[in-house]
């Protein structure tokens, strides 16, 4: 079988990459340049964040992987598709108010679809495309559809990040390291001697100011309360997210939390920690399973937490309501809410509404 291997030039592709040759496939590696040169961001020492100016020193470790593991490699631009989906939905959440998850558009718009597509389109063919993320994907008999599954490895499962995935994807991905630990990643790349064994991993979107990709001009607003009280300024709503505690510049006599914000008047609306807590969300555009009734499930509204137990129903075509068992902290809209029966995805959406 011939396979695709998405190379990000960190250690957990470059062991997919290893671990597929070893089954006897042959394995073409290829990396997607996303960065903007049109971009000038103000902070450029760090190399952390999929969309960095310093791509290029990923490409190298990408192209020297290839070279230690004979394997060919190419670079394919995807830099305009990521513009017109990634950035611009960035960019548009954040100016309405809301806390986007760029890394969810990204893998179903970009990784999954635009960027094996530009492979074809160079005249690269391939059976199957294989990447380095923690989850795994099955087939139903009965069902008569791929699900896609987490990852063994609680802590490094991605598969909140990969919910909107669509059936003809998962036809077509591998997910070598889905049965597999961190540690023993880890372990592999050192006894085969790999480059990048040591390489920490990537933890951000973006590690610059966000006003380098939003680049909306300073704009002088209120910090308030719900009651409307005025306790300070600031310089933009878009600078902050809900839950958001530290770097406000204003002080009480609790901590303050950013619990919304009126982007009409250009308000950030504070509250104590009691106030920053919700039991359920409403989320729309929903990927997923038919809910046909009411169903009793587990869900994650950030990828780091535990899977929590959750009331979901339909509210619409495409909209589920979703009923925490607990209240949850800094729940914002413009996130994901994706469902989960074990350790199967079942579905997920955008929240809209919180309650």
């Amino acid at each position: 079988m011939k396979v695709l291997i998405g190379l990000s030039g960190g250690v957990d592709s470059a062991v997919a990459a290893y671990l597929m040759k070893k089954a006897g496939h042959e394995v073409v590696g290829a990396t997607m340049s996303v960065w903007d040169k049109q971009l000038l961001p103000s902070q450029t020492n760090t190399a952390e964040g999929c969309f960095s100016p310093h791509q290029e020193k990923d490409l190298q470790a990408a192209m020297y992987i290839c070279k230690f593991l004979d394997i060919p490699h190419y670079t394919l631009d995807c830099s305009k598709q990521y513009k017109q989906t990634v950035l611009q939905n960035f960019k548009n959440e954040y100016l309405a108010g809301r806390t986007p998850n760029p890394c969810v558009w990204c893998n179903a718009t970009i990784k999954f679809k635009a960027f094996p597509e530009a492979a074809e389109n160079a005249g690269i063919h391939f059976d199957k495309f294989v990447t380095g993320h923690y989850a795994r994907i099955s087939f139903h008999p009965q069902k008569k559809r791929f699900q896609l599954l987490t990852g063994i490895d609680d802590k490094k499962d991605q598969s909140y990040f990969l919910y909107r995935l669509n059936q003809e994807q998962l036809s077509r991905i591998l997910f070598p390291l889905g049965e597999k630990n961190k540690s023993e990643i880890r372990q592999i790349a050192r006894e085969i001697h790999l480059p990048v064994s040591e390489k920490k991993d990537s933890q951000d979107f973006y590690s610059g100011d966000i006003n380098d990709i939003l680049q909306a001009p300073p704009s002088s607003g209120f910090f308030v309360t719900t009651e409307g009280k005025i306790l300070g300024k600031h310089k933009g709503f878009w600078n902050y997210t809900v839950g958001q505690r530290k770097g406000l510049g204003i002080s009480a006599q609790k901590p303050l939390y950013v619990i919304g914000f009126n982007k009409e008047k250009n308000n950030v609306i504070v509250g104590f920690e009691n106030q920053n807590v919700c039991h359920g969300v409403t989320a729309s555009s929903y990927v997923g399973e038919v809910l046909s009734s009411a169903k009793t499930l587990h869900a994650k509204i950030r990828s780091s937490q535990q899977k929590m137990p959750v009331r979901v129903s339909a509210s619409g075509t495409d909209t589920i309501k979703v009923d925490f068992d607990n209240p949850q902290r800094a729940v914002a809209c413009g996130q994901s809410v994706v469902l989960y029966d074990d350790d199967i995805v079942v579905g997920g959406a955008i929240i809209q509404s919180v309650f």
